[in-house]
């Protein structure tokens, strides 16, 4: 039996998502994938890491045929889509390779970069979306990132966009809805610990994993 498990993290923008995965990965004594994925997908691919960096959770411009046969068909192995091998769709299915091998192994936590999505036919994952307040948010990135109170929000309020628009994109699902992930859960009612512990409880529940003494 596969003993094997993923944890895919969606996440606002200041909402302390990051923070959870990291928690979590403390917990669990696993690894956490998040901007260390553009560099191993850069290093997979012989590209630069600029270029995945540059599309890092933003959508394509365009919707063509040949992603929408990956989409259906992701292991179909159609080279098609690297036609245009610095494309946002290349990139994007690049990168996907990546998550998919480091799933198969190792028990891993990917936070973003439509983990989930990617890893729909994994036997043994759990997704989780993490929000809270505007107020939490604004005042997390404030501290964070030494910004106004403004510049925070037009931060939060823009790049949540990006990643609406780029999930949304690539899975043809719902970015942030519940229905979307096993678990939606708001950080501003138990604090950063607190979630990571709750999402322990469920994620344990949800796959069977007794607790290490």
């Amino acid at each position: 039996m596969n003993e094997k498990f993923v944890i895919n993290i969606g996440r606002q923008l200041g909402s302390g998502g990051k923070a959870v995965g990291e928690r979590l990965a403390e917990r669990f004594g696993i690894p956490v994938y998040d901007k260390r994925l553009i560099k191993m997908a850069a290093e997979h691919s012989g590209f630069g890491q600029e270029f995945f960096e540059k599309a890092d959770e933003k959508p394509a411009k365009g919707f063509f045929a040949t992603l929408l046969g990956y989409l259906r068909s992701p292991f179909a192995g159609d080279d098609a889509i690297y036609n245009n091998p610095l494309s946002h769709d290349a990139l994007f299915k690049m990168q996907s390779d990546v998550i998919r091998q480091l799933a198969e192994r190792e028990s891993c936590i990917f936070v973003g970069r439509c983990a989930d999505y990617i890893l729909r036919e994994h036997p043994r994952c759990v997704n989780i979306f993490v929000s809270a307040s505007r107020e939490d948010r604004i005042e997390r990135l404030v501290r964070t990132r030494r910004l106004t109170p403004e510049a925070a929000e037009q931060l939060m309020d823009s790049t949540d966009e990006k990643r609406a628009d780029y999930y949304n994109y690539y899975s043809n699902r719902t970015w942030g809805a519940a229905a979307t992930y096993h678990l939606c859960i708001d950080s501003s009612v138990l604090g950063i610990d607190g979630t990571a512990a709750f999402a322990e409880e469920f994620i344990r529940k949800k796959l069977n994993l007794a607790r290490k003494d």
